[in-house]
């Protein structure tokens, strides 16, 4: 299976995002940015409004500062948030009537990228055809307010705490977190304020690391795509669960008592099958992509519910869960959307819906995050200079023949990169030979098109 996003100028699968000081994540095209899609979100005679949160990157500060040029001098006035989760200004962004949110973050990559994220009025991701309007107006020519009509920039210095407070009403009124010891790694990233806070606040023992940003560490060695600090200090703490977020935190990994780390797959089918015994999942199953494990499939299917699959990336998962009326769905990688509580992936209300889990189970992590066995899957990646090798009448009879082998008892993934030049090959199987055959098989046969 392949699937192949419209191809961008400077957006890629979420957001723009690159090397700071290069290419397309620059001063001067934040303040380009900035101005073109606040011309775009101009609609109407009221005054308008973006709000700007950043992670813990040095770069942040320039790139912020850049924006707010752009945005006041098309006339809309910014509301700055400072470090904050990409959910959390989704959530402002609605709760205080803007035009449009803007997060600056390159979420889990190393502190030298950084990117820009947009949301819409309804703290939405952008559509297809907004992002194509605002590329149209970054390379065109933007309306400049006049001098009166420049707009203003103001920090507000509670927004931590409002978000603080949405977090924790999204928990169960009738449970608390009293005499679970919790491990919280924030990635030195957003959340290294407010995530510790909430669980303390809802009554739980708190040991939070990577909560130290000093404008380079964000991501170094911390955090969901690091996990390795988390997995031991829950060990050597006697904790009884371990939470790692990723810079921006729209994004959860867990760890349980034991150190072993449980994945997005397992999250989501702990989480759906706990609101289906509450009878509050709508959909009868959850929306996952195409890199979601077949065990978590059939795990799904053994309790009566489905799995509807997307093309990679949360925003096309949010797509099927809008057009389709599910309200749980993500990726493996941890990128969990709760459509009843958020607009987006929020790393720490999935974490909340999954100590819920466990403070109702009253067993250890071990037993309640562990939902199934995933088959034996792998991922390669093959780097391309250029062309299209999966356009290759070899590359292709090579596929079909991998498919006509597994006969039903796996699949295959193969799919082009949206962010670098890159053909992504997964297998998985019930049979791990077979698996790593079909992938080497298919790697090689991309590397002889490719050359």
């Amino acid at each position: 299976m392949r699937t192949r996003r419209m191809a961008r100028k400077y957006f890629g699968t979420d957001g723009i995002r690159g090397a700071t000081n290069s290419a397309n994540m620059t001063a001067a095209m934040a303040m380009k940015v900035g101005m073109a899609a606040g011309c775009h979100f101009l609609r109407g005679a009221h005054r308008h409004r973006v709000v700007i949160g950043k992670d813990t990157r040095l770069s942040g500060y320039m790139l912020e500062n850049a924006m707010v040029a752009g945005f006041t001098s098309v006339g809309m006035d910014v509301v700055l948030v400072g470090p904050m989760p990409t959910p959390a200004v989704a959530m402002l962004t609605q709760s205080m009537r803007a035009d449009m949110g803007v997060m600056i973050s390159a979420s889990h990559n190393p502190y030298a990228d950084n990117g820009i994220k947009l949301f819409g009025p309804d703290g939405f991701k952008l559509s297809d055809a907004d992002e194509l309007a605002i590329e149209t107006l970054i390379d065109g020519d933007v309306q400049l307010a006049p001098s009166s009509e420049i707009g203003r920039a103001r920090r507000v210095d509670d927004a931590q705490g409002r978000y603080i407070h949405f977090a924790k009403s999204t928990f169960p009124e009738n449970l608390r977190l009293d005499g679970l010891k919790i491990v919280i790694d924030c990635a030195n990233g957003a959340a290294y304020q407010v995530a510790p806070s909430a669980l303390w606040e809802l009554g739980a023992e708190i040991i939070a690391i990577g909560v130290t940003p000093n404008g380079k560490n964000i991501n170094d060695g911390v955090g969901s795509t690091a996990p390795q600090t988390l997995c031991e200090t829950v060990v050597a703490s006697g904790a009884h669960i371990g939470i790692a977020l990723d810079g921006d935190a729209d994004r959860l990994i867990v760890v349980d008592e034991t150190g072993k780390v449980v994945d997005g797959d397992q999250l989501m089918a702990l989480i759906a099958g706990g609101w289906a015994r509450q009878g509050r999942l709508a959909g009868g199953g959850l929306v996952a992509t195409v890199m979601s494990n077949l065990g978590l499939e059939r795990h799904l299917s053994a309790q009566g519910l489905g799995l509807i699959r997307t093309s990679v990336g949360d925003r096309h998962v949010l797509e099927k869960m809008r057009s389709s009326g599910y309200n749980v769905g993500g990726e493996q990688s941890g990128h969990i959307i709760l459509s009843d509580y958020a607009t987006t992936g929020d790393g720490l209300v999935a974490a909340l819906q999954v100590l819920a889990e466990l403070v109702r189970a009253k067993a250890p992590a071990s037993e309640v995050l562990h939902r199934f066995d995933p088959l034996p899957q792998l991922l390669k990646n093959v780097r391309f200079a250029g062309g299209k090798p999966l356009d290759d009448a070899r590359v292709k009879d090579v596929i079909a023949a991998a498919e006509a082998e597994l006969d039903g008892s796996g699949r295959l993934v193969i799919r082009a990169s949206g962010t670098e030049p890159v053909i992504r090959v997964m297998a998985e199987g019930d049979d791990r030979a077979q698996v790593e055959s079909l992938v080497d098989r298919i790697c090689d046969a991309v590397r002889q098109a490719a050359a």
